[in-house]
């Protein structure tokens, strides 16, 4: 055992012992200014504590200083019927302290019994009581709490741990209080008792036993006894206080000084309202003048040199708080976590090109990109992450970039006072203009004045405003690269949209079938052939159809744009519901379909170069006459190969249209301008 373990158990046995044995008086005056130091001492910490817990062994230390306080009455009352002294310490506070008067000295011991019975005593008890009441109540919805955090991955395991020990260990300390605090009321009612014991029995024991008169018993005894009644309730006042100031401290970031001190004169005015107020009252009361209006004036004095200090104190913050923000971020860990994060989609910008953001400047582009995200969902079904829109010194005046996940995907070059005319594809030489490419489709173009508008629009030229070029560009690239702006979160908070209204298809695919990966995977390839993910249910169920027959995500993704027909003819026929495609031949098909290699890590297509080259070459010539002609390419081809194809040509035609015979709806009338066979 330790040395400070068994101090503490020796001076509880010496605390029994001295309550048996006589003490002569000089151990008694010891150990009476050993209670009173360490009364103060409580009281010292107790005020200190920023929270309950920090004095955590206080209800046991309460107990423990009862224990020695009684020890010392009985020691001391039987020195005083003893031996008619009980020492120095407190024959003084019998004497000096209440003037020698036993009258004195009594109202003044039932005036302390009063304040630490009836006060301090009482309210610390009730204080405990429900402070304990409160604290076994919300532990349930702490520990949900904490759960919660947990879940969420906002704390640790450790950090949960060490807060639901906290919890338990506030509950145990409350509860402790609030047994403790009826052993501080029982010692006051027993201070009472003890001190009328002691001055009754001293005057017994004067008249019968040292045959003194009653007079001089009462004079001898009755001080005696006010004397030791006071050396034992300052103490039991001041642990008394240190437990009122225990149980209704409220957590901080300070000690109790320091709140007191911050808190009070935090509203410095309102010590103007004081020294008023006592200027008042020395003005329409009997007081003396000169009496009141040194303290009104000190309390004014000190309100004007708080307000100084806190106006002072209030701009130096003002002045420094930005710079001090920027340091600390500067200097945090997190600062670095900042830096690595990249914004899903950036459209930077040049100095010169400042005047379409801005709003000051009539630029609209704020409002162009809120509508352009309005549009992606409605076409593609998905949500286009926020947009950062800024300026960089880097780049040339008028030029612009657009990056998708930090990486640099397109730009371009507009002239904000001039128009861009994209040509009707016969070209007029009365319309002159600065050469350029439209950015979004890479058609020629000009840029021609103010003044050559007009005659630009009569000759059939498309007129398009600076802002609308930017806006049509950032859409296109926004269709281009929709599968790379869809992660797992972004499927996540879409399936739980679905879930909202059919729950019963999500639980049975997710995650029994597929995960959200998974289904990432199919969506990603639905939008990279620009296929619409808005019906979603559609694509959900069908998945959960066929799940259970093949994990091949390729596979799965065909069996998703069969179901997808009505959607995938709409969206490729024109209106008269006839789609002109380019038909892949029998000799394309057989080949296709003997070049295509199965393993067990999945199905790939392996052609030889020359025949690569073969096919390339012939759907690319028969795709750029069917562009020259004003019709989208579209290759068309039986569902067994479909995916095969597009794989072969999504490097080298990656917008070129690949369509199976089961994605189209038997009512859409089929007209093949071409064939691709390999002879």
């Amino acid at each position: 055992m330790k040395l400070k373990d068994l101090s503490v158990l020796v001076a509880v046995i010496m605390i029994v012992v001295m309550m048996v044995i006589p003490l002569p008086p000089l151990l008694l005056d010891i150990l009476i200014l050993i209670n009173i130091s360490l009364s103060l001492t409580i009281i010292l910490v107790a005020m200190n504590t920023k929270e309950a817990l920090q004095f955590s062994i206080f209800p046991s230390l309460l107990l423990l200083t009862t224990l020695f306080r009684l020890g010392l009455n009985v020691s001391t009352t039987r020195s005083i019927l003893t031996n008619q002294t009980g020492g120095e310490v407190v024959e003084t506070f019998g004497s000096f302290v209440v003037g020698g008067s036993p009258i004195i000295g009594l109202v003044v011991f039932l005036i302390l019994v009063i304040i630490q019975f009836l006060v301090i005593t009482k309210g610390s008890e009730r204080v405990a009581e429900v402070a304990a009441r409160f604290t076994l109540d919300s532990m349930p919805g702490k520990q949900m709490s904490i759960d919660a955090d947990l879940g969420a991955g906002l704390i640790s395991e450790s950090d949960a741990r060490k807060r639901r020990e906290k919890i338990s260990q506030e509950a145990d300390f409350y509860g402790a209080m609030d047994g403790a605090s009826k052993f501080v009321k029982g010692d006051a009612i027993a201070g009472i008792i003890i001190t009328l014991i002691n001055i009754l029995g001293g005057l017994l024991i004067g008249v019968i036993v040292h045959q003194m008169s009653f007079g001089e018993a009462a004079q001898l005894f009755t001080l005696l006894s006010i004397g030791d009644g006071l050396v034992s309730q300052i103490p039991a006042l001041l642990i008394s206080t240190a437990a009122g100031i225990v149980v209704t401290r409220a957590a901080s970031d300070g000690n109790l000084g320091s709140d007191i001190t911050r808190q009070l004169s935090a509203y410095p005015k309102m010590l103007y309202v004081v020294a008023g107020t006592l200027a008042l009252i020395a003005v329409f009361t009997p007081i003396n003048i000169f009496l009141i209006l040194p303290i009104a004036g000190l309390v004014a004095f000190a309100a004007y040199k708080m307000d100084r200090a806190s106006a002072a104190e209030e701009a130096v913050v003002n002045e420094t708080a930005d710079d001090t923000q920027e340091l600390e971020k500067l200097k945090s860990p997190e600062s670095v976590m900042d830096l690595l994060q990249v914004d899903s989609i950036e459209f930077e910008f040049g100095y010169g090109l400042i005047p379409i953001a801005d709003k000051n400047q009539g630029g609209d582009l704020l409002d162009r990109v809120i509508m352009i995200r309005r549009q992606i969902a409605i076409e593609l079904g998905i949500v286009v992450p926020v947009i950062r829109i800024r300026d960089n010194i880097q780049l040339r005046p008028n030029e612009y970039t657009i990056k998708i996940k930090g990486n640099k995907v397109a730009s371009g070059e507009i002239m904000l006072d001039h128009y861009l005319a994209i040509s009707p594809g016969i070209d007029d030489e009365n319309v002159t203009g600065i050469e350029t490419v439209e950015p979004a489709f890479g058609m020629p173009a000009l840029w021609v004045n103010e003044e050559m508008k007009e005659e630009a629009e009569l000759s059939g030229y498309a007129i398009v405003d600076p802002p609308s070029v930017v806006s049509t560009h950032l859409t296109e690239v926004i269709r281009r690269h929709a599968h790379e702006l869809i992660g797992r979160q972004e499927v996540k908070s879409l399936i739980d949209h679905v879930r909202e209204t059919s729950p019963a298809v999500v639980e049975e695919l997710i995650p029994q079938m597929m995960t959200i990966g998974e289904v990432q995977k199919v969506l990603m390839k639905l939008l990279k052939e620009k296929v619409s993910i808005r019906n979603l249910l559609v694509i959900l169920e069908s998945l959960a159809d066929y799940a259970a027959q093949t994990k091949d995500i390729d596979l799965l993704t065909e069996y998703v744009r069969q179901s997808l027909s009505r959607q995938i003819s709409l969206q490729y026929a024109n209106q008269n519901e006839i789609l002109q495609v380019i038909t892949a031949g029998a000799s394309l098909e057989k080949k296709v379909a003997e070049s295509v290699h199965r393993t067990e890590q999945g199905n790939y297509l392996s052609l030889d170069p020359a025949t690569s080259q073969t096919i390339y070459q012939t759907i690319s010539e028969q795709a750029q006459q069917l562009q020259a002609s004003g019709v989208q390419p579209i290759l068309l081809t039986s569902p067994a190969i479909r995916m095969y194809i597009r794989q072969f040509l999504e490097r080298y035609l990656p917008d070129l249209t690949v369509l199976s015979y089961n994605e189209l709806e038997p009512d859409i009338e089929i007209q093949s301008v071409g064939v691709v066979n390999l002879s």
